[in-house]
């Protein structure tokens, strides 16, 4: 097949599974005051209630690299995104805290494999020195997502009530969900399906590889901090920090994007000419994650001067993370690469979950203000993100001769 069709069969409908992912993993950022407001929430329920997406998300990683790799990327995602689907309906009927977070879990444990199932899909379809470029073409793609829940959101919620939004959501993800069984060619087994007990000695291999554990404490530590503050805590930021009005809130979480998704592109590009000579992808990493932490301490410092400028920075440093993948895609055969990725995925999303949770019981430690929450208190909160990143770059660094030899 031809990379026009490939495209269009291939990319096109993965792509589209992780960008509604992305909108729904941001979708507080702008919803969530209003949601607040509606439901009597404080600053710990509203960041349950977008943090529990992620909790669903995480947990159920490692059982779907098994039936990725047994049933292929295309008809779990599939079938996957109509769950994903019913819990958007019940997040829009909700008459209650409680139905919002069902529906929110759901939702996480729905799409929970549109981007491994993506990165699933290129390892099959691609050549592997093109990998670290084509998932940072899907990463971007997903930061479109983000860019839809910025200023388009805050625009349509001027005409629509959120409820009516999140039922669109719901339709659209069910498309999707056609699109991917129906257009998605089959892909011959270059190898027979492993036995679950096979499946899970992979899985026990995968955590008993120091390279791989270093890895899955690098993402873990660094989405800690970047996804937990881009998908809700930057826009309560603005407001209660830098003092933005609604409107500006979204141009910034727009700005935010667009800054990440830059971020994702040149150095994925970048990833992509150190494997094509040979060099390893672990200094890119470390260097964008470094950059990353010196943003967030200036950021927790308070500093308020460019905040836009930090905020794009700071996301645009750490989406170097995500080079982690293509890095032990390397590392593994192409038969274990659900397993793969979608074990390393579990460290992600309990890092997301965990940090979303963690600013918002941090930030409920001091009275909230006429408008929002005490500014002093993102200090603490950001601070604390800033430690824990700084403490997986160091442990991830302090092993990089782990990754000699494999190719990275």
């Amino acid at each position: 097949m031809g990379p026009v069709p490939i495209f269009l069969r291939v990319f096109l409908p993965f792509v589209a599974g992780y960008f509604f992912s992305y909108v729904f993993r941001s979708l507080n950022a702008i919803l969530g005051p209003q949601i607040a407001a509606e439901f009597g929430l404080d600053a710990a329920q509203l960041g349950l209630l977008t943090s529990v997406y992620f909790l669903g998300f995480g947990l159920v990683q490692i059982p779907a690299g098994l039936l990725l790799d047994r049933y292929g990327p295309a008809r779990v995602d599939a079938a996957l995104l109509v769950l994903a689907a019913a819990g958007a309906a019940l997040f829009a009927l909700a008459p209650s805290y409680p139905a919002l977070v069902m529906g929110r879990a759901l939702i996480g444990i729905g799409v929970s494999v549109c981007l491994m199932a993506t990165l699933q899909a290129f390892v099959l379809w691609y050549p592997i020195e093109r990998i670290a470029g084509m998932n940072s073409r899907a990463f971007a793609v997903g930061i479109l997502g983000a860019i839809t829940v910025s200023v388009p959101l805050e625009a349509a919620l001027q005409l629509v009530p959120w409820r009516t939004i999140v039922w669109l959501l719901a339709a659209l993800t069910l498309a999707t969900s056609a699109l991917l069984w129906l257009a998605v060619p089959a892909r011959p087994r270059e190898n027979p399906r492993d036995s679950l007990a096979d499946a899970l000695a992979g899985v026990r291999a995968l955590l008993a590889d120091a390279a791989f554990r270093r890895t899955a404490v690098m993402i873990c530590s660094s989405q800690f901090a970047a996804v937990s503050l881009s998908t809700l805590w930057i826009a309560t930021w603005l407001r209660d920090v830098a003092g933005y009005d609604r409107a500006q809130v979204a141009q910034g979480l727009l700005a935010a994007a667009l800054g990440l998704m830059a971020g994702y592109l040149v150095l994925g590009r970048l990833a992509d000419a150190r494997a094509q000579t040979g060099r390893s992808g672990v200094p890119l990493v470390a260097g964008g994650i470094a950059a990353s932490s010196l943003c967030l301490l200036l950021l927790a410092s308070g500093v308020t001067t460019a905040a836009l400028a930090l905020w794009m920075a700071f996301l645009f440093s750490s989406s170097s993370a995500v080079l982690g993948y293509a890095i032990l895609s390397r590392r593994f055969p192409k038969a274990m690469a659900g397993r793969v990725n979608t074990t390393l995925n579990t460290f992600a999303f309990l890092g997301m979950f965990l940090g979303q949770w963690v600013v918002g019981l941090i930030l409920n430690l001091w009275p909230p203000t006429g408008t929002g929450y005490e500014p002093r208190a993102y200090v603490w909160a950001f601070g604390a993100l800033w430690l824990v990143q700084l403490l997986g770059l160091l442990w991830f660094w302090s092993g990089r001769r782990l990754f000699q030899g494999s190719s990275a």
